[in-house]
C-alpha cells in the first residue's frame, strides 16, 4: 500500500525508521497478525503513571486464541468503558480491528474471522472496525453478518479514502459512492464512525468534513474520525464539523504520534490506538522477513529486514523478560501500557 504524500499534514507509515531506537523507545512496525486489536485507550496519563500501570498487570483470567496468536483479557478490561471526544461516542476500551481476517498478512480465514467477532464480543468488545480497503467490501460484508445478532449493542466503524489502485480520493461524491456501499456491505441504516482512512493532499479537509457533516445530518454516519492526519488537518476539519476521534499507529515501539496528543486534548478529540501490538511483534510471534506467507506484507517492510529485524527482536526480548518476572505476557505488557 502507498503512504500519502510525505509533505502532505499526516503521518505516513513509510516515513519510519527501520529499527527500534532505545533513546526514543520507537521501533518499526508491528501489527497483530491476522487480528488486529483497536484501543479506544485515553489519553493525559504521564510516563510514569502508564509504567506504574503496566508493572502491577497480573495474570490474565480469559483468553482469546486464534490464529495461533493470544490477546489475553483481564477480567473487566474490555467492559470498562471510555468515551471518545465530547459528542458522546461511548465504547469498549478494547476493539476489535478486522483488517487482518481479508489481507496483509497471508491467506485469511473468513470462518475463523467470524468466529473470532464473536468470542471478541463474548468478552465485551463492542467496538468493531472494518474499511472499504479490507477486501473491497468483503470484509464488510464479514464484519455486518456476525455483528447483526448483536448490532444495536454495539458500535461500528468504517472507512473510505482508498482507490483500487492505492490512491487517495476524498472527493465528495466518492465518499458517498464508497458508504452507500458500504451500508449495503455491512447490512445497516448507518455507522457509527466514518473516517478518512487517509489524508488526501488532492481535496481539502474543510470539504471532506462538510461532507460528513452532511451525511450526519440525515443520520447516515453519527461521528466523524480521522486516521493519520497530522495537526494542521484536524484542526480544520474540526472548525468545520467537530472531530469525534484520530485512529492512528501507537504502541510501546511506536510513539510518534505522541507529539499530537495536546491538540487532541485542546479540541477534546478522543484517540484509537491501532497496531497495539506491533503487527505481531509485540506477542512472540514475530519472524524475519521471507519466513512469512508471500502475501505477508512484513516479508518487504524496513523492520523485518536484516539488520533491523535482529534488534527489534532484542527489544521485544527485553519486554518479554519483564513481563514474565510479572507472570504475564509480552502482549499484555503493551496493552496494559496503553490502557493506562
Amino acid at each position: 500500500m502507498s503512504a500519502p504524500r510525505p509533505h502532505h499534514d499526516c503521518f505516513g507509515w513509510r516515513t519510519r525508521p527501520g529499527c527500534w531506537d532505545s533513546s526514543t523507545r520507537r521501533t518499526v512496525w508491528r501489527r497483530y497478525e491476522r487480528v488486529q486489536l483497536l484501543l479506544a485507550a485515553e489519553i493525559g496519563a504521564d510516563d510514569a503513571s502508564l509504567l506504574r500501570t503496566a508493572l502491577a498487570i497480573r495474570r490474565p483470567r480469559r483468553r482469546v486464541v486464534r490464529n495461533g496468536l493470544v490477546c489475553s483479557l483481564w477480567k473487566g478490561t474490555a467492559t470498562a468503558r471510555r468515551t471518545l471526544g465530547r459528542q458522546g461516542l461511548g465504547t469498549s476500551a478494547v476493539g476489535y480491528g478486522a483488517m487482518g481476517i481479508s489481507m496483509a498478512y497471508g491467506p485469511g480465514d473468513d470462518a475463523e474471522g467470524v468466529a473470532e467477532i464473536h468470542r471478541a464480543y463474548e468478552l465485551d468488545v463492542t467496538h468493531f472496525d472494518t474499511a472499504e480497503l479490507y477486501g473491497w467490501g468483503a470484509n464488510e460484508k464479514l464484519v455486518g453478518k456476525a455483528v447483526a445478532p448483536y448490532r444495536d449493542e454495539i458500535t461500528m466503524a468504517t472507512k473510505f479514502g482508498f482507490t483500487r489502485e492505492y490512491g487517495t480520493d476524498s472527493r465528495r461524491e466518492h465518499i458517498r459512492e464508497v458508504l452507500g456501499n458500504s451500508l449495503r456491505n455491512l447490512g445497516v441504516e448507518h455507522v457509527d464512525v466514518l473516517y478518512q482512512h487517509r489524508v488526501d493532499p488532492e481535496v481539502p479537509i474543510e470539504d471532506v468534513a462538510g461532507t460528513i457533516k452532511e451525511l450526519i445530518e440525515v443520520g447516515k454516519v453519527r461521528y466523524l474520525g480521522l486516521s493519520e492526519a497530522g495537526p494542521q488537518t484536524i484542526r480544520k476539519a474540526h472548525a468545520v464539523h467537530p472531530v469525534t476521534v484520530l485512529q492512528t499507529e501507537y504502541s510501546l515501539f511506536e510513539r510518534d504520534v505522541e507529539q499530537l496528543l495536546p491538540v487532541l486534548r485542546e479540541l477534546g478529540i478522543g484517540f484509537v490506538a491501532y497496531s497495539p501490538l506491533g503487527r505481531g511483534s509485540l506477542t512472540g510471534t514475530a519472524q524475519p522477513a521471507g519466513s512469512y506467507d508471500a502475501t505477508d506484507m512484513r516479508n518487504h517492510d524496513p523492520r523485518w529486514q536484516p539488520g533491523n529485524s535482529e534488534k527489534n527482536l532484542a527489544a521485544v526480548r527485553q519486554l518479554v523478560d519483564l513481563a514474565a518476572s510479572k507472570e504475564a505476557t509480552v502482549a499484555q505488557l503493551a496493552l496494559a501500557w496503553l490502557l493506562a
